[in-house]
């Protein structure tokens, strides 16, 4: 057989699952579910359906029993975890399968898009090398073969240049590719089912539109089903077919999406609604509304923050990047500015040289009517009091030997402010101040929540009592009930202490419950700039316009997306 009509013979074979007949049987049935390790039960009598070609969407807060079910689904629960109840595939329960058995189902039938691809993929080797690994699970022996198959799906997916993807190793790609190749690689052998754990949550806003889009489309044009574990309502309203709540391993509610987005029973379920700032824009209004009067009476009055035409380039593989060009804005005393844009749209640099972290090539940076750039690292200490920076991951920003009270008291010690007893005092101040009780003073980050930990950070910045806080993505790795409780602490903070804030974020949504004032950066520049009213009310910029779209409305009905168009891949489509 000639190798082009060897390649149609394998594209068709592995699309074969596309064009299976719709029966009236659920592809996948889970029946009193639980699943324990040791004696401590972790998640209980779950019961669910999906069906052939359609989507179901597993939400809940971490520790709500989402992934555990996943992986119970995918029989990779760690050794010590016990799964009894029936999960049911294509009619057949795959809990009393031998492993040896399921593994003919376990990427074949039944795909996996893991949330991480920086964990999901080996760093030292190439993309080509590990989707070959993929492409094995193909009945195909022709290695060039594989490696057609493996190019077709890559520009089935959207990536440009597959044969460049092939040949990259993951550090040279961005975030959104990576999560590409990791979806290429789940629906190359043309699965069943597509279990995606959370796919989207360490996206841009943008970026995530696109890959929820793209599981959409290839859910409709090769008839598979999606199981989708999200903790956010809106993104599970806008992409499922029905929905189940859980929390604490227990089922809260489940039903058709429109019904339980619209008319939600359950009180956690509820709670989810109200939490999700997409649809919850005017939540934090009063808390807000100290911070919208100063702007109206500091009008004309010298800013508390202002930066004039700051630049700054760095050299990248022999070429010169502008990564801040020209950025100008003020922020009056007591308010919130929000800069917002895609990743490597200059806005962690631009907060790295308001910080001191980084001098600017050119232009000025004053707080308070101090100039900062130019100054010695000595000289800044002083200012560094008064300027604080909250980090993006509550996981990785606090020392894991050190308990809560010592990393509290750190500013303290080194700025050798008060006696031990005033010291103790502040620390047990500033934890009152973020919801915090004294008793998690002795404990250390890994006995705390993700929401903890992002408090006790927060009192650290607040513990040297500044008037300036950045908040670089403070909130972007954390549910968004977790979130709803971190933005009502920053704004209670505000309106009492009478604090300003920087908030760096890709999520527009977040920052209409949260900011007074916005920039939008692109590459490197300021392209609009204004209210919260006027930039969400009446964009100007195309780009602007791009990110206000990609913010999930919770819309029900599933996809946006034109009628499914069962096919088989060709070898004549087109590859980018």
């Amino acid at each position: 057989m000639a190798s082009q009509d060897r390649l149609n013979a394998a594209l068709i074979h592995v699309g074969e699952n596309a064009l299976l007949p719709q029966r009236s049987a659920p592809l996948l049935q889970v029946d009193g579910l639980s699943v324990s390790y040791g004696h401590q039960e972790v998640v209980t009598n779950i019961g669910f359906e999906l069906g052939r070609g359609k989507s179901l969407a597993l939400i809940g807060e971490s520790g709500s029993g989402k992934s555990t079910i996943a992986r119970a689904v995918l029989r990779l629960l760690p050794r010590a975890g016990q799964a009894t109840g029936r999960i049911a595939f294509e009619g057949q329960d795959i809990l009393q399968l031998s492993e040896r058995r399921f593994r003919q189902l376990r990427g074949r039938a039944i795909g996996f898009v893991p949330q991480d691809p920086g964990n999901a993929l080996n760093p030292v080797r190439t993309i080509g090398a590990q989707a070959m690994e993929a492409a094995a699970l193909v009945d195909e022996p022709s290695k060039a073969i594989r490696k057609a198959l493996v190019l077709e799906t890559f520009a089935q997916v959207g990536l440009d240049n597959p044969q460049r993807v092939y040949d990259s190793y993951p550090h040279q790609l961005s975030g959104g590719m990576l999560q590409r190749v990791l979806i290429g690689l789940a629906v190359l052998p043309r699965p069943l089912l597509l279990i995606a754990d959370e796919p989207t949550s360490a996206l841009d806003v943008t970026i995530q539109k696109r890959i929820l889009d793209l599981l959409s489309r290839l859910q409709q044009d090769l008839a598979i089903s999606l199981l989708l574990i999200t903790h956010d309502l809106a993104i599970a309203a806008e992409r499922a077919n029905s929905l189940v709540v859980l929390k604490d391993g227990v089922v809260q509610e489940a039903g058709g999406t429109a019904a339980v987005f619209s008319s939600p029973t359950s009180a956690y379920a509820k709670e989810l609604h109200a939490d999700v700032p997409a649809l919850n824009p005017d939540r934090y209004r009063k808390l807000r509304d100290p911070g919208f009067r100063l702007l109206d009476a500091d009008a004309g009055k010298a800013p508390k923050i202002e930066l004039k035409g700051i630049t700054k380039s760095f050299t990248v593989d022999g070429k010169l990047l502008t990564a801040v060009d020209g950025v100008s804005f003020s922020v009056p005393a007591g308010t919130t500015h929000a800069l917002v844009g895609e990743s490597g749209s200059g806005k962690t640099t631009t907060i790295r040289l308001l910080l001191g972290l980084d001098q600017p090539d050119s232009g000025d940076i004053s707080v308070a009517g101090e100039k900062l750039n130019g100054r010695s690292h000595q000289s800044l200490r002083t200012a560094w009091r008064h300027l604080q920076l909250v980090y993006q991951n509550p996981f990785t920003s606090l020392d894991p030997t050190w308990k809560v009270e010592q990393l509290v008291r750190e500013p303290l010690d080194r700025f050798d402010i008060g006696t031990r007893s005033e010291r103790t005092e502040r620390v047990r101040e500033a934890l009152s101040n973020v919801g915090l009780g004294e008793h998690l003073l002795s404990r250390k980050p890994q006995a705390l929540s993700g929401g903890q930990r992002q408090r006790v950070a927060i009192a650290r910045s607040l513990v040297l009592k500044p008037d300036v806080i950045v908040l670089d993505e403070p909130t972007s790795a954390l549910d968004v009930s977790v979130q709803a409780d971190i933005v009502e602490v920053l704004l209670s903070l505000q309106a009492s202490l009478g604090l300003t804030y920087i908030f760096v974020s890709h999520d527009l949504a977040l920052v209409r419950q949260l900011a007074h004032t916005v920039s939008v950066m692109q590459r490197g520049r300021i392209v609009e700039h204004g209210s919260v009213k006027d930039i969400f009310d009446t964009p100007l910029e195309p780009y602007t316009v791009s990110l206000l779209e990609a913010i999930p409305s919770g819309a029900t009905g599933v996809s946006r997306l034109p009628p499914p168009q069962f096919r088989r891949i060709t070898s004549q489509e087109k590859i980018a």
